[in-house]
């Protein structure tokens, strides 16, 4: 009969799944072979799985252990006797597919955990509506028309006699399947797993487990076995009160809290998308910003591109006007002299002159020397440096044009002005860009030339030291007095206000003799009268109208042939040496 059981439970496990495309009832399914239940057993979790895919599961952990029926005992050596051995058990411990919870299994395997009848009548009702007519699982050749609950066979007409006949399964209950299908629920009878065909309807109380009479006379005989109608009562209560008091609030809290955290996930989703729009939208307008930044560097960059171009093309324009005046100048001159004849010669000599005396003075090897076309090396582009905001958004990258701008720079100091004749004197070139500031570095072309007006020759040599930060210390020492004229140049170009004005006054010699006025008085005033310096009292004479002691009261002048005005007698009888207003010197006699 055993045998026939599993034959029949084999033929229904081995059936496709929906194969007509109908759902398949999920209470009938294995999570893990996605067929109909094959013999399921259920976990410590409360999950069903075929046995077989049970026995598949890889072990987590194998620990050894006893029997918790077999305490150990131990012989007088302290070794673990040979009866304590036997009952040594090995613990399997495998994870459930479907909750990933550590399960251990019985000591004698997947076989010894609880069988899912509930299951087995899910495979049986969904095998029984989905698959129509079924074959007889003892001929195999006639349809089905009715089950034998104890056996677990779907019978044909002719089976179902047959089994009515013989001895050992005359008694069992017999349904329709045309019943069990109409009915949509299989109620059949648990049989004992130990005494085929025997029916549990007794619970062994110590054991807490349900059996069969046989197992009650025989393996059960000193326990306490009562009917499962007396016993079903009190462990539906407690099953029942588990739930209701503990599990059901549990559950609805678990669900309340699951409900806010899929609230929380679709917050969470819902801020991620308005954040990420939010940056798209920056993102953009960021972009459009530096774009638009973008060209207004490349419009600047035009800007100094046309001035640089433009000033290259003056200097350029400049030059060849330059080149051609002397070129014209020499090949005329150059003709006059080899073609024309003395009298040719003498009448063009004027206009000649004068044309080639003002081209020569136009001309200064210095300043082309010192003429350097600005290549565009000091536009730089610095990716780093702040530009400020452009539509609400902060932009880097500004273009640094630090060319020379000799309208821009200025000159420094009084030495520019005026000086003495003989003294040392100088002055500061500060160079700018365009834009007024101070250049930062050194290196440029100046040139600084400080000619006399009246005498053309007599020029006045300059030292010119580069302090390296855009600015120039000139100096220089003039040795005779008079107008200058200065000319200061960036570039061969004259910076504002060039040429200056310089005028250079005498050198004043201060008087270093001693005034005798006595020596004047004592001559009678006498314009030979030697002085003791000894000098010659010079120019006429004036009287001071003073009168005392050793004094006559007549006029007297300086002597030791100092360039002085006038001295005038005092009633202490003081002289004062004046030179252009300043006293030089004043003796007590």
């Amino acid at each position: 009969m055993s045998e026939e059981k599993d034959h029949s439970e084999q033929l229904t496990a081995t059936e496709p799944i929906a194969p007509d495309g109908l759902s398949v009832n999920p209470r009938a399914v294995c999570s893990v072979c996605t067929r109909l239940y094959r013999d399921p057993k259920i976990l410590p979790c409360l999950h069903t799985f075929c046995l077989d895919c049970i026995k598949q599961l890889e072990p987590f952990s194998v620990a050894a252990g006893r029997h918790r029926d077999g305490p150990e005992q131990e012989g007088r050596d302290g070794e673990v006797t040979k009866e304590a051995r036997k009952e040594k058990r090995v613990n399997v411990t495998v994870l459930c597919p479907d909750c990933d919870s550590e399960v251990d299994l019985p000591p004698s395997g997947p076989v010894g955990l609880s069988t899912d009848h509930l299951a087995l009548d899910e495979v049986f009702l969904e095998t029984l509506v989905s698959n129509g007519p079924l074959g007889c699982d003892l001929c195999g050749e006639s349809r089905a028309e009715s089950r034998c609950e104890v056996c677990c066979v779907n019978l044909c007409e002719f089976c179902f006699q047959a089994h009515r006949r013989q001895t050992r399964t005359a008694s069992h209950p017999i349904q329709q399947l045309q019943d069990l299908k109409s009915r949509g629920r299989l109620c059949r009878p648990v049989l004992c797993a130990v005494h085929p065909g025997q029916e549990l309807r007794l619970f062994c109380q110590p054991c807490d487990l349900p059996v069969c009479l046989e197992c009650a006379t025989t393996l059960h005989s000193e326990h306490r076995c009562c009917p499962t109608h007396e016993v079903i009562g009190c462990q539906r209560d407690r099953i029942r009160t588990l739930v209701t008091v503990r599990l059901r609030p549990h559950l609805q809290r678990l669900e309340q809290t699951l409900q806010k955290v899929e609230v929380s996930q679709k917050a969470l989703q819902t801020r991620v998308e308005a954040t990420a729009n939010e940056m798209r939208a920056f993102a953009r307008g960021y972009a459009s910003a530096v774009e638009a930044h973008c060209l207004a560097l490349l419009r600047r960059l035009d800007e100094l591109h046309l001035q640089c171009r433009n000033q290259l093309h003056l200097q350029k324009a400049q030059l060849q006007q330059a080149l051609s005046d002397v070129r014209d100048g020499v090949d005329f001159a150059d003709r006059l002299l080899s073609c024309g004849s003395d009298a040719e010669i003498l009448s063009a000599k004027g206009v000649t002159l004068r044309r080639l005396s003002s081209l020569a003075e136009g001309s200064c090897d210095d300043q082309l020397a010192a003429l350097v076309p600005d290549d565009g090396s000091g536009i730089r582009f610095d990716p780093q440096g702040m530009a400020g905001e452009l539509s609400g958004y902060p932009v880097v990258g500004v273009i640094h044009f630090k060319a020379l701008d000799p309208n821009k720079c200025t000159i420094e100091g009084e030495g520019l002005q005026q000086a003495s004749e003989g003294q040392q004197a100088h002055f500061t070139l500060v160079c700018r860009d365009s834009a007024g500031d101070q250049m930062a570095h050194g290196g440029d072309p100046v040139l600084v030339s400080i000619v006399h007006r009246e005498r053309k020759h007599c020029a006045v040599e300059s030292t010119l030291v580069d302090n390296n930060d855009g600015s120039y210390k000139v100096s220089y020492r003039p040795d005779e007095a008079g107008t200058y004229s200065v000319w200061v140049c960036v570039k061969a170009q004259h910076v504002k206000g060039s040429p200056f004005v310089l005028n250079v006054t005498k050198k004043l010699r201060h008087h270093t003799g001693m005034f005798h006025c006595c020596s004047f008085c004592s001559s009678g005033g006498a314009k030979e009268a030697r002085c003791g310096c000894p000098g010659t009292m010079p120019g006429g004479f004036q009287g001071c109208g003073h009168s005392h002691k050793g004094h006559p009261g007549k006029p007297h002048w300086s002597c030791c042939g100092s360039t002085t005005e006038k001295s005038e007698c005092l009633p202490a009888c003081v002289i004062k040496a004046v030179s252009a207003g300043k006293h030089l010197r004043t003796v007590a006699l």
